[in-house]
């Protein structure tokens, strides 16, 4: 198997025929999660600061939890998976409870999202830390239904727990809630998972992914999201974005 040698500074796509390339740098990218939903009179604050977020070094990833449908509205962006994980993050971060919204950041609970100089402090702070590890991210094209995508690792330090996690994130959903305590609302929501996939993090050789893309999804809106994270502390060592491949 083949360690990767380099990681390039940039997150620039490298377009090559039908694939697109990106690579993590020289930093610690800002994986930064909301755990929200339709059916929480509180979230549509969190959801609308949630889409205004994004940078080459900020990585928002969206997950709708289910745990509130019983009020009356169910969220179809929600998935029982994504409850398990925010379950398995409290657990693996001393937390007695989960709640919405919860914002994330490198895996630790950041309730104070609204404070802008603090969010701003955070964000640099990790963009400092030398990454402990290396992603390098090959999508292709979508075809034949599917989106497929290749990832190499590198990693720095014991990898016991290591794992590493695939998503894809759309943009621009929306809904018209008729029920529950959002009744009325029309809500809008980004960078929202559709699909997350997970395997033990290995360096060097190749992990290759597919997923199929579901009649609901818009190709135009997809993105994938890679991170690595240590499931027993919670901590993510490093996160990459890409656009779905369209060359």
């Amino acid at each position: 198997m083949r360690v990767l040698a380099t990681i390039v500074a940039a997150m620039i796509p490298a377009i090559a025929g039908a694939e697109c390339t990106v690579k993590s740098g020289p930093s610690t990218n800002v994986l930064v999660e909301l755990y929200t939903s339709e059916g929480c009179s509180s979230c549509p604050p969190a959801d609308r600061w949630f889409s205004a977020l994004g940078s080459p070094r900020v990585i928002p990833i969206s997950f709708h939890v289910a745990y509130w449908d019983y009020l009356g509205w169910r969220d179809r962006f929600a998935q029982s998976g994504f409850t398990d994980r925010q379950r398995a993050l409290a657990r693996a971060t001393n937390a007695s409870s989960v709640y919405t919204p919860q914002v994330v950041v490198a895996g630790r609970d950041f309730p104070r999202w609204r404070d802008e100089s603090l969010v701003t402090k955070t964000f640099d702070q990790t963009v400092a830390r030398p990454p402990r590890a290396g992603i390098s991210m090959t999508s292709r094209k979508p075809a034949e239904g599917k989106l497929a995508t290749s990832v190499n690792l590198e990693l720095a330090g014991p990898r016991d727990d290591v794992v590493l996690h695939l998503a894809v994130v759309e943009n621009g959903l929306a809904s018209r809630v008729t029920a529950g305590e959002n009744r009325g609302e029309s809500l809008r929501h980004d960078h929202v998972v559709r699909e997350l996939s997970f395997v033990p993090a290995v360096a060097g050789g190749t992990i290759d992914t597919v997923f199929a893309i579901k009649p609901d999804w818009k190709i135009d809106n997809l993105a994938l999201v890679a991170f690595v994270q240590n499931v027993r502390t919670g901590e993510v060592l490093q996160a990459l974005r890409s656009p779905a491949c369209r060359s």
